[in-house]
């Protein structure tokens, strides 16, 4: 007798996990399963199901209808599996070989089955223990090029993209990165979180009103750009890597705003390693230029060869574009670096310094370029003269 309640919403366990796992006929009859829980996150359940006989596995993600991270004082909509289901199946079909393949989806129990990735490593747990992963950076490009355009007016047509901005409204999910981005680090808010050590210049930001205004202007167009569908949290603890392999997961926070807050997040989060890592600090400074530079080049060509628009076909038009995109990815990445640092959600490789005074020394950086970024985003004109701010903050 089964026991997956039919037409109600109910957190899996292991258990029914696996009766979810045969009943969807992707395994043998005969197959022998074991599951295992392995969620990490902030939001959701996630099962590992294999058979144990044939080496066949699966991911099964369920959303609870609260955040993990703080418990059920914090409700969330259970819609935002949805949301990223038909974000996996949009990107996969757009660049389907930096993105897990979807198997199965379920609206009412908030199930998505995926491809194992169990092969690969979180990026940020592979560049905290030494890793590098060499195409990272050009498989990042060129994902971030390929799902920008296609989603966008230029690539989709007005159309269309009107219809998908429709599907990926997402204001829930919005809010927590409208607070914990963009407003939250910038005052004493309840959810922040910070070392004593990081006080006095914790005090200093919250009383950094030019600072606040850019934040202010960044939030904006958060809020009201609606360029492209955005990932909408691709930080690399949502990218699973190793030498030859680039997959993005996780991309329940999609909706369609700003081309630059994707190219940021990117940006700041190997920014973590420039300022943790100094023994490849050079290697993660080439990762970031990588990734600017095989976005501008692979989106440039689309833009010429794939544009719906007669009209927007012109070099000035592109460069434009381009230039609004870096602008805003500086801004975005400076804010991801100060929310990491103080609000509510870190990052190990800041949090995992052990000693003390080269973890505050760490953090104080990220701070402070952070800032820099955001303040300055304008009249940073190019990739080599943010490099050069970045090395001489970092250095």
């Amino acid at each position: 007798m089964s026991i997956i309640k039919q037409g109600i919403y109910h957190p899996l366990t292991e258990t029914t996990a696996i009766e979810l796992a045969l009943n969807l006929s992707i395994f043998s009859e005969d197959a022998k399963l074991s599951c295992n829980e392995i969620g990490d996150g902030n939001l959701n359940l996630v099962f590992h199901v294999v058979d144990t006989h044939a080496g066949k596995s699966i991911i099964i993600k369920q959303a609870l209808p609260y955040a993990k991270v703080v418990g059920e004082s914090w409700p969330l909509t259970i819609n935002r599996a949805k949301i990223e289901a038909d974000a996996l199946k949009t990107f996969g079909r757009i660049a389907p070989d930096f993105v897990p393949a979807v198997y199965y989806t379920d609206d009412v129990l908030a199930v998505t089955v995926m491809e194992d990735l169990s092969h690969l490593l979180i990026a940020r747990t592979g560049f905290i223990n030494g890793e590098t992963y060499p195409l990272i950076s050009t498989h990042l490009g060129e994902y971030l090029a390929k799902t920008l355009f296609y989603t966008s007016d230029y690539g989709l047509g007005p159309t269309r993209k009107k219809e998908q901005v429709q599907q990926f409204i997402n204001p829930e999910l919005c809010k927590i990165t409208e607070d914990l981005i963009f407003t939250d680090p910038y005052y004493d808010a309840e959810t922040n979180e910070f070392e004593e050590g990081l006080r006095p210049f914790v005090v200093a930001l919250w009383r950094d009103e030019e600072l606040q205004f850019h934040v202010n202007v960044l939030k904006k167009t958060f809020l009201t750009d609606a360029e492209v569908l955005l990932h909408g949290d691709l930080h690399t603890g949502s990218i699973f890597a190793n030498n030859s392999e680039t997959k993005v997961i996780d991309p329940e926070f999609a909706f369609y705003g700003p081309a630059g807050f994707d190219i940021g997040q990117v940006f700041a989060n190997l920014l973590f390693q420039v300022i943790v890592n100094d023994k490849k600090r050079d290697l993660f400074v080439e990762h970031i230029e990588t990734v600017w530079d095989v976005f501008k080049n692979t989106f440039t060509i689309l833009w010429e060869t794939q544009n719906k628009e007669v009209l927007a076909q012109s070099t000035s038009f592109i460069s434009y574009n381009l230039s609004k995109f870096f602008a805003d990815a500086l801004g975005f990445a400076g804010c991801e670096l100060i929310r990491r640092t103080i609000g509510l959600a870190h990052v190990a490789d800041l949090d995992g310094i052990k000693d003390e005074q080269t973890r505050l020394a760490a953090k104080r950086k990220s701070l402070e370029l952070g800032g820099i970024l955001i303040k300055q985003r304008k009249n940073i004109k190019d990739l080599g003269e943010f490099i050069e701010i970045v090395k001489g903050k970092i250095n």
